[in-house]
């Protein structure tokens, strides 16, 4: 797969308190495409960031309906991937790529 495809399956790390406490873990959270499946985020994080990859786990989260001002907004739908990384191996999210 070629590595432009890879910045496309991953979209963003997921930076917040859980997310902190899974990285104790081994675990890291990313935003990733929608129509990504778990081996191509499993390739595409081995490729990026050099790690090996033990187990994605992917949860579709439903955007929220939200009101400002009396109108209805909608938030848009996000796939996550939890991604367990091999013993003794992490991702340094702060430094990018």
């Amino acid at each position: 797969m070629p590595a432009v495809r890879h910045y496309d399956t991953i979209v963003a790390p997921v930076i917040t308190e859980k997310a902190t406490m899974l990285s104790e873990q081994n675990k890291v959270v990313f935003r990733v495409s929608k129509d990504a499946t778990k081996p191509q985020i499993a390739e595409a994080i081995e490729n990026l960031f050099k790690v090996s990859v033990v187990k994605v786990n992917t949860l579709n989260v439903k955007g929220k309906t939200k009101r400002f001002r009396g109108r209805v907004g909608r938030r848009s739908d996000v796939k996550k991937a939890i991604v367990t990384l091999a013993e003794g191996q992490s991702i340094d999210i702060t430094t990018g790529l």
